[in-house]
């Protein structure tokens, strides 16, 4: 069995060792990006002079068709192909001969690597942060279509104050909209290129990694090789702006899951985005809601798992590094079915706006309003808030309703008891960034706006 490191060795390697060691069974995804960095590499041997003009053209020519069978699912691995630079360095040396076996001048697995997970990692996440824009844009269509409709706002769970639906659904927006500012700030910090600083103290050969760099449309290159190829703080930062993503699925999920109970019955979901009991037919299941809040915790398994690889490495390069590509590549496609997912879900869900109001309209929910109320009359606003509570506390324990007691009140009376009516405390929300209507109205002319500039910073 062939290797790249069979010259030192005598005999072939253990079958243990390959089975425990190899990775080409999940970094053939690093594939497209495997070539793009040996293009660049090759062009910049050229330009260097360590592979002449005819030399570069052979091994480019197979490179291409080394890409086209990958591509067409035809590229025979063999026995001896650890991982995909392996495997690739193989098939361009038997198409390329002499010329193919210049390909890993001045090169390592290890820069190479780290050159390949930073490619992908730029492409992956501007991806991502597109899928995240379009379920802000979803929830921005909901939100202006929801007019306004209004329901309960909770804290501890419990009914607070009445919100405007586009206010709530705005809340998730805002909270997407800082992940997509996360994958941008992340993606600007990979945006190094490791290529020329060979397996850990660069080379004596006349390299030119600026021009490796360039060729690969990355922003710089690295400023010390022992750091290039142990850096990957990258992923763990991409894994930790994505576990976010997650975990505000995660959020808006169960959401979902109590909005569409019977016992809120503010949603309902359309039949394409739920499922259904294999023994209750009545049954109708937010799965995907349910599946967004476990998978959550899986990917921040994915991100402790990765911080608990690195915090003890010694420079540079180690193998341990290997395990950084599976719980990315985990933690990406969960993301993405994720965010899609949840996109479609909220496209069709139907809000049952008339169980939302007659949540929202119980009088106690105008209790802070009524305390406002008293405020604004000069009463400081502990005293509002204990004159209110008792109030309440009577109602309760039966001895009439709220709005009679409020009429009642000396401090209160007629004027404070029409705050009771239905519909009324959601108007009266009037500060910045509140959920009344002119301040929703100018929230999402404000996240319209902040759509257009996420979008801009991915083009």
């Amino acid at each position: 069995m062939s290797t790249l490191w069979q010259g030192r060795f005598d005999g072939d390697p253990a079958d243990e060792l390959m089975a425990y060691t190899a990775s080409i069974g999940f970094d053939v995804r690093l594939a497209p990006d495997d070539i793009a960095g040996s293009r660049a590499h090759v062009l910049m041997l050229g330009r260097v002079g360590l592979l002449d003009e005819a030399e570069v053209d052979q091994v480019l020519a197979a490179l291409d068709q080394a890409e086209a069978e990958l591509a067409a699912g035809d590229f025979a691995f063999a026995p001896g192909d650890e991982d995909i630079h392996t495997a690739i360095e193989r098939r361009v040396t038997e198409l390329a001969g002499e010329a193919g076996a210049k390909l890993h001048t001045g090169r390592s697995r290890n820069d190479q690597v780290a050159t390949d997970l930073r490619l992908f990692c730029k492409r992956e996440l501007a991806a991502i942060a597109a899928d995240v824009i379009a379920l802000q844009q979803v929830l921005l269509d909901r939100a202006i279509a929801a007019g306004d409709a209004y329901l309960p706002g909770y804290t501890h769970l419990q009914r607070a104050q009445p919100v405007l639906l586009a206010h709530h659904l705005l809340a998730h927006g805002w909270a997407l909209a800082r992940d997509v500012d996360r994958l941008a700030d992340a993606r600007t910090r990979l945006d190094v290129s490791p290529l020329g600083a060979g397996a850990v103290a660069g080379s004596s050969l006349p390299l030119d990694p600026y021009m490796a760099a360039a060729e690969l449309g990355f922003a710089a290159r690295f400023e010390n090789s022992m750091d290039a190829v142990s850096d990957r703080d990258f992923v763990a930062e991409a894994l930790f702006a994505l576990t976010m993503v997650a975990i505000h699925l995660s959020r808006l999920g169960e959401e979902i899951v109590f909005w569409t109970s019977e016992e809120a019955g503010f949603a309902t979901l359309d039949d394409a985005y739920a499922t259904g009991s294999s023994m209750l037919p009545q049954k109708k299941n937010p799965d995907i809601a349910e599946l967004a809040r476990a998978k959550a915790g899986r990917l921040i398994g994915n991100l402790t798992g990765l911080l608990a690889t690195l915090k003890g490495l010694p420079l540079a390069y180690n193998r341990d590094l290997q395990e950084d590509k599976e719980p990315l590549f985990d933690t990406l496609d969960q993301v993405r079915l994720g965010v899609r997912a949840m996109t479609g879900l909220m496209t069709s869900i139907a809000f049952n706006t008339d169980t939302m109001a007659a949540a929202a309209d119980a009088p106690t929910a105008a209790a802070t309003d009524l305390a406002e109320h008293l405020v604004a009359s000069g009463m400081p606003f502990r005293d509002a808030h204990a004159a209110v509570g008792d109030l309440v506390r009577r109602s309760l324990e039966g001895e009439g309703s709220l709005a009679d007691l409020v009429q009642a009140d000396p401090r209160l009376g007629e004027e404070a008891a029409q705050l009771l009516a239905p519909g009324v405390p959601v108007t009266r929300r009037t500060t910045p960034g509140g959920a009344g209507l002119q301040s929703v109205r100018a929230q999402m002319a404000n996240f319209q706006t902040q759509l257009i500039a996420e979008s801009s910073r991915f083009d």
